[in-house]
């Protein structure tokens, strides 16, 4: 089932909320520009396992209101906290790809990892995002032909075959966000680090991380793999940016074992 939590006056983000029932709940953040959607092949396998899938799209993105403020990792991180206190989530693993990656280590660090007792890093774009070459290439398309900067982003986003039908269907889900939000991303990426918050986080830590990702090189994840003390890293030897699609199936049977 999908509803609205208002995180601030006048801002309500949109949470599809499927098997509530489930016993064991993960939170998923997406990355930028998309939305929930892109976790549709977590959603058809881990409720039936008896989990409890959340989806949230931040703000600017998908379908949750689109303000044309509020996108630092301070903010976004304080929506995560919002809809954890809505939902009164408790012992929860908090799961985030790319940029959600980010949102979710400012969360553990900015408050203390409330209702959050395992963490999942999927490709995140962390401690660094954007090099300003890159921010500075991609807001001027952003800004200029933003389905066409998205398209671009894609060719490099998949290490495997993607057929025609699901890039289509993937375009159409960053096409949703705001030009506005998309360009307000990269400039956080480019501007904001989590270097402080990794040694913060005191909760299990697993980072999956595709080998062939262009996005988010491997190296960043082997340092973040040094820096949150209690992490284990595996490698995603056929993925890219996508291992949470491109390697579906070892996705989930490495992610719900290490939920346990």
């Amino acid at each position: 089932m999908g509803y609205y939590i208002t995180v601030e006056q006048g801002v309500k983000i949109f949470v599809e909320d499927i098997n509530p029932e489930g016993k064991k709940t993960i939170l998923f953040i997406h990355g930028w520009p998309l939305s929930h959607k892109q976790f549709e092949y977590q959603y058809n396998v881990l409720p039936s396992m008896g989990f409890r899938c959340i989806g949230m799209d931040w703000r600017g993105f998908g379908n949750s209101d689109k303000p044309y403020t509020g996108y630092t990792l301070d903010r976004l991180a304080d929506d995560v906290c919002a809809v954890i206190g809505a939902l009164q989530l408790e012992n929860i693993t908090l799961a985030g790809h790319s940029t959600g990656g980010a949102i979710a280590i400012r969360y553990m660090s900015r408050y203390r990892g409330y209702g959050v007792s395992k963490l999942v890093l999927i490709d995140a774009a962390a401690p660094t995002g954007f090099t300003p070459e890159t921010a500075s290439l991609l807001l001027g398309e952003s800004l200029n032909d933003r389905p066409n900067m998205w398209n671009r982003v894609m060719d490099s986003f998949f290490f495997q075959y993607v057929s025609p039908p699901f890039r289509d269907w993937f375009q159409q889900i960053g096409n949703q966000a705001a030009g506005y939000s998309t360009a307000a991303i990269i400039k956080m990426l480019r501007d904001e680090n989590t270097y402080a918050d990794l040694p913060k986080i005191e909760v299990p830590t697993l980072i999956v991380h595709g080998i062939h990702d262009k996005s988010i090189p491997f190296t960043q994840a082997q340092e973040m793999n040094k820096l949150i003390k209690n992490s284990t890293l595996v490698p995603f030897q056929y993925s890219g940016h996508a291992t949470f699609w491109e390697e579906r199936d070892r996705f989930n049977q490495v992610l719900t074992q290490f939920i346990g």
